[in-house]
């Protein structure tokens, strides 16, 4: 199988060792520490003595877990950018963000105990579920855009929306998927992407909802006028 054989090729260099400030030291910690505690466990002074630096170095950077977390998810998605092949410029737009969001798997591997288990915290917690929404959706315009699909203004917040709840599925697939092919993994990512197929023909009409019920009032509005202006 030709994607099985792209990802592993690249699987070795997904993961690209964090620098040594302060706030990579702290979201490494986190991360660490969620791998073995619920997010609700991990305390800012655990973060701090984790990673080696005082509780006012910590402060400086974050001002709380999820904002520790949250630079997290955007070094994976830098790291991801970083990666894009230019080759994959020709290839369908299901293909391009197939690749892309594989890569972000990829990115994820060495966290997966950590995302498994804050998305059993989010099960619990509808606030975290809330937060860890908006990061993904912010994730996901980013996908959207190096795939090449446009995600900007109403049609694009939906697209992102619908690639979140899409690659959220996805995840729930892979913390368990122990195959070193991810074969799970990639059948569901590919069912996630005939469904996300179907639902960007469903955007499109939606987003061309408003112009129809707009039109349509300032139509009757004006026939009426017409009318009463003929009777007159």
């Amino acid at each position: 199988m030709a994607r099985k054989a792209k990802r592993q090729r690249k699987a070795a260099a997904a993961a690209s060792p964090r620098g040594t400030t302060d706030r990579d030291k702290a979201t490494d910690a986190l991360m660490s520490l969620l791998a073995e505690h619920s997010f609700e466990q991990i305390g800012l002074a655990e973060v701090a003595g984790h990673a080696g630096i005082k509780l006012s170095q910590l402060r400086a950077e974050f001002g709380s877990t999820l904002a520790i977390f949250a630079a997290h998810i955007k070094d994976i998605d830098r790291a991801v950018l970083a990666s894009v092949d230019d080759d994959m410029a020709e290839e369908p737009v299901r293909e391009r963000l197939f690749d892309v969001l594989m890569r972000r798997l990829e990115a994820l591997a060495p966290y997966k105990e950590a995302v498994r288990s804050i998305m059993r915290s989010a099960r619990r917690n509808p606030g975290l579920a809330f937060a860890l929404n908006a990061m993904a959706v912010r994730s996901q315009h980013w996908m959207l855009e190096a795939a090449g699909i446009g995600a900007s203004g109403p049609r694009g917040a939906l697209r992102a929306q619908g690639a979140a709840l899409m690659f959220a599925r996805v995840l729930s697939v892979w913390v368990d998927d122990e195959d070193e092919g991810l074969d799970r993994t990639m059948a569901a990512l590919d069912r996630g992407l005939a469904s996300a197929e179907r639902w960007a023909g469903f955007v499109d009409d939606l987003c061309a909802l408003p112009k129809c019920v707009l039109r349509g009032p300032r139509r009757r509005r004006r026939m009426r006028g017409e009318e009463e202006a003929e009777a007159a």
